[in-house]
């Protein structure tokens, strides 16, 4: 039998680590003295260390270890929890090999204007088939997720009611009060006489007298940086935003953001009162 301390250096783990690990369960001393408390832990129990060592140094979770070691067949949930793990590590690398892109992109265009030159004119009033959720705590991968639940959503509801995809489908974004959560709404232009049906609404997006423009082209990846510049541009020019954002997908065949893809973001604006 070894003690605590012993044992605890045999995983080259902290005493503590090892009464967590009893706290929750994970791998419970051996035998533990009722008037001391005192822990005790068997070679036996040394296999089960090192597995949990070895699967913690791999970033794998507690709980995902705790089904390995309950399994009836340790062997099969050992590869199943490598595969889940396998999967995170390769999801994470895509993620900051899209976000190194950015940031070399980011930097190879600090300074510069942006390509397509931001346009202010009069936007008329659009109808529209939509749909919307709410993005909680807002940010991109929140207001993305959202944005892919509710595509397929509104697609088939449309479909069912006998309605036609018209292009562009326009988005837009407004952010609720004293709270980080973004409405999001998306949509497809209606017919000339619109149709209501289930799983839509028919949204009549306003006129804007003034609407500040400016074309995104290719993926998300970089819209921000582009949503950036109008947003730069927008005040240096004297502006000021009066309505939710939108974003007007000009050309976006499918429903995978590409290269190809042109997408006009939109601001209503009035000039700014004098400071």
């Amino acid at each position: 039998m070894y003690t605590i301390g012993e044992f605890a250096a045999f995983g080259r783990i902290s005493p503590r680590m090892l009464r967590h690990y009893d706290a929750i369960g994970l791998l419970t001393p051996a035998h533990t003295d009722d008037q001391t408390g005192r822990r005790q832990y068997a070679a036996r129990q040394l296999p089960d260390l090192y597995r949990i060592a070895t699967l913690r140094d791999l970033g794998i979770g507690l709980p995902a270890i705790g089904r390995v070691l309950a399994s009836d067949d340790p062997e099969r949930s050992l590869r199943a929890v490598l595969r889940e793990r396998r999967a995170e590590l390769v999801a994470s690398l895509d993620a900051d090999a899209a976000r190194l892109q950015r940031l070399d992109r980011q930097l190879s265009e600090t300074g510069r204007e942006p390509t397509d030159a931001v346009e202010y004119a009069a936007s008329e009033a659009v109808t529209v088939y939509a749909t919307e959720a709410v993005a909680v705590g807002g940010g991109s991968e929140a207001v993305g997720q959202v944005i892919g639940d509710l595509i397929p959503r509104l697609d088939d509801a449309l479909e069912a009611a006998g309605r036609p995809l018209i292009e562009p489908g326009i988005f837009w974004y407004v952010p609720r009060e004293e709270s980080d959560d973004i409405d999001v709404h998306i949509s497809y232009t209606a017919e000339p006489v619109p149709v209501p049906g289930n799983g839509y609404e028919v949204v009549r997006l306003p006129a804007a007298p003034m609407m500040a423009r400016l074309r995104h082209r290719g993926d998300m990846t970089s819209i921000h940086e582009s949503w950036g510049a109008l947003m730069t541009r927008i005040v240096a020019d004297g502006y000021s935003m009066i309505g939710p954002c939108r974003e007007v997908y000009l050309e976006a065949p499918g429903h995978v953001p590409g290269d190809g893809w042109v997408t006009e973001l939109q601001v209503p604006i009035e000039l700014a009162p004098a400071s």
